[in-house]
């Protein structure tokens, strides 16, 4: 992928819920590290923000404020961390089906491309190789959130330059 953008400085907004944030900041990092991989590579710069959240179902909000911002304030692009879990008290699958409703109306409603590293796993148990397993999972979907980010981007650069 040869991503230059016409602008040399591309704001990233990162969004992470705080529950299992142990496990969040496992993509958090690895978001931070395949854009600055990337930036270095193709002599790019990337100004990265992060916003936390108490939990998944407030992160759309969080989205829609940053996408809504004054030209010269907004995101080029928001990526959206978090893990949502079955708590055994509510349905953690319509949580997770909010969240991901919630951004792509933001996306589509403001034209600022959202991305989502929300995961729920099927089965989550608080023991030390579930953790361990998912924290490498978060790291791997880091990489692949940033790299579809950048994908996005560079294909939009690229219908607005043939516009």
């Amino acid at each position: 992928m040869n991503q230059i953008p016409s602008n040399p400085t591309l704001r990233i907004a990162v969004i992470h819920a705080a529950w299992h944030d142990d496990l969040v900041a496992a993509t958090r990092a690895a978001i931070r590290d395949e854009l600055t991989r990337h930036g270095a590579t193709e002599h790019i710069t990337f100004e990265i923000s992060e916003y936390d959240v108490p939990g998944a179902f407030e992160i759309p909000l969080r989205a829609k404020q940053l996408a809504t911002l004054a030209r010269d304030a907004r995101p080029d692009a928001i990526i959206a961390c978090g893990f949502v879990v079955d708590g055994g008290i509510y349905r953690h699958e319509f949580v997770a089906a909010a969240v991901i409703d919630g951004l792509m109306r933001v996306q589509l409603d403001t034209g600022v491309p959202v991305f989502s590293a929300v995961l729920t796993p099927q089965q989550f148990h608080e023991h030390a190789a579930h953790q361990q397993f998912f924290r490498e999972h978060m790291k791997h979907k880091g990489r692949e959130v940033a790299k579809a980010c950048l994908h996005t981007l560079d294909g939009m650069r690229r219908m607005a330059e043939a516009a």
